[in-house]
């Protein structure tokens, strides 16, 4: 009885600690950091672009973003209608590829090629691979899916977010 009783605690214990580590509840997509192959993933399925999510492990922005807004089933629902999901570390010195095929580093593609600073960066990138909209700091769920729209119906081509928004609001 008291074996069966701590097993069951066991993988009680197991489960919460994976459910823990992933608070974004699947909202990311896997890949094998190779964007040129996550650009022709996008295309094939159908999506309207490839949005990537710049974070630093000790950015308390970046941790609130996963626990309050990128696990919400109603976030997850339309970026996974819409986009490719990508996690990538600004601190992390995993090899990657490019859009552009060129061998690099997660940490030089973030700062170097998309300017991070702070952190999170909430970027989205047309299926060229060319960067379209780019948002910096925490936003929450509604302003995370006004966003997503707005790069969605090409708004980004001719006004600033900010008016966007303002109009979304009138």
């Amino acid at each position: 009885m008291m074996k069966k009783l701590l097993t069951t605690i066991s993988i009680l214990l197991l489960s919460s600690a994976v459910y823990s580590a992933e608070p974004t509840g699947g909202f990311f997509d896997s890949h094998f950091n190779d964007y040129t192959d996550n650009l022709d993933e996008a295309k094939s399925d159908s999506k309207k672009g490839v949005f990537v999510f710049f974070h630093s492990e000790d950015c308390p922005y970046c941790q609130k973003m996963e626990r309050y807004v990128l696990n919400q089933p109603e976030v997850i629902k339309f970026f996974k209608d819409n986009f490719k999901n990508y996690k990538l570390g600004t601190d992390s010195d995993l090899e990657m590829v490019d859009f552009d095929g060129k061998d690099t580093i997660e940490m030089v593609f973030a700062k170097r090629h998309n300017l991070v600073g702070a952190t999170p960066v909430l970027t989205f990138f047309d299926l060229e691979g060319k960067r379209a909209v780019r948002r910096t700091g925490f936003v929450d769920k509604d302003e995370f899916l006004l966003l997503a729209k707005y790069y969605l119906e090409g708004a980004y081509k001719t006004e600033k977010f900010i008016k966007y928004k303002r109009k979304q609001k009138s």
